[in-house]
């Protein structure tokens, strides 16, 4: 077990029950995993003119999508454009909006949201009204049919259904690259839903997962942590999220900065890095070219399962291609690497 914002979370499942950050990374690649990640951040937000004031503030466009669609967005500081958080809203109706936050940062967008409210609107912070549970893999949809559920969603659109005769909500996401659903119950009822899918799961040969596989299966799919990716000095332009901003919308916080970035290119940007050699990747450690030039630093490194190697999110030189190789110092070894084309292993989200 591990603190993570405030939360104790497993890293890994015991190995005698089939554990294992290896064997969960697989589960999910494979079969069908079950994470609790119930340390996920909730805030509704209500009122009149909810959605029009949330658009104003968030990076990605909210008149693109429906109500019962959710959207992945970010939150960033109106002054340095640096990302407060990284979040999914899912868009209830033009006055009622339910966002998820990571655990660490849903006070500090309680807190930022609440003071540019106008009195129309409350926020309130619901971190524990909600479980979350997420089921990945490409057996998520048989895990769901054998609960009796009948679902038919679109990638990141949302219902209301019934799991163990308890109401819930169920969204087509994950960060794990796999088809997959995020299911939160009320938080009274969450371990009588939990048993009942891990049931199911552990009748599909599937296995609980931690944070460690959780950690594995994103970075393969280079997709970032707040923290490491995203912070309040890694901007979603250095981050290579621009895909996640709104760059049509009038104004939404943070939105000038961003703009210069895009306009005349940030001095860093976000690139997966695959070894060649031998070693683990970690955060913080520096990059270079082969004539020794420092040319970045490592945001997150792991070992890839599947692909049996070393792997790494980077912040490197713009002018770096994909292709080019670069060294990365593991502590004290000079080790090969290649710029690498994102997600580094094929997505099925969708």
């Amino acid at each position: 077990m591990a603190d993570f914002g405030g939360w104790m979370m497993p890293i890994e499942y015991p190995a005698h029950s089939g554990g294992g950050v290896i064997n969960e990374h697989s589960a999910v690649r494979e079969r069908v995993g079950l994470f609790d990640v119930s340390h996920l951040g909730k805030v509704r937000i209500e009122g009149k003119g909810a959605r029009e004031f949330l658009n104003d503030a968030l990076t990605n466009d909210l008149a693109k999508i429906v109500p019962g669609q959710a959207q992945y967005s970010m939150l960033c500081d109106r002054h340095s454009g640096g990302v407060v958080d990284d979040l999914i809203v899912y868009l209830k109706s033009e006055e009622e909006i339910l966002l998820i936050p990571n655990a660490a940062n849903n006070s500090e967008v309680v807190r930022r949201l609440t003071s540019a409210a106008p009195e129309s609107i409350s926020i309130k912070n619901a971190h524990e009204e909600f479980a979350v549970f997420a089921i990945q893999g490409p057996l998520a949809d048989q895990v769901l049919q054998n609960l009796g559920v009948k679902i038919d969603l679109e990638y990141m659109s949302f219902g209301e259904f019934s799991i163990a005769g308890e109401k819930l909500i169920i969204c087509r996401t994950g960060y794990t690259g796999e088809r997959g659903y995020e299911v939160l119950p009320r938080w009274q009822v969450a371990e009588k839903v939990w048993r009942a899918i891990l049931a199911e799961v552990e009748k599909s040969k599937g296995a609980v997962a931690g944070l460690g596989a959780r950690d594995t299966l994103r970075t393969e799919m280079c997709y970032p942590l707040h923290g490491h990716e995203l912070s309040m000095n890694i901007s979603p332009v250095e981050a290579s999220a621009s895909w996640a901003v709104g760059w049509s919308k009038t104004s939404f916080w943070g939105d000038q900065v961003l703009r210069n970035q895009k306009e005349n290119g940030p001095s860093r940007i976000l690139r997966p890095l695959t070894l060649n050699d031998r070693g683990i990747p970690r955060a913080e450690m520096k990059i270079m070219t082969e004539d020794g030039q420092g040319a970045g630093v490592v945001t997150s490194g792991t070992f890839s399962p599947t692909l049996k190697k070393g792997i790494a999110l980077a912040l490197v030189d713009p002018r770096l291609e994909i292709g080019d190789e670069v060294l990365i110092d593991i502590r004290g070894k000079l080790t090969r690497a290649i710029i690498s084309k994102a997600p580094l292993v094929p997505s099925h989200v969708r």
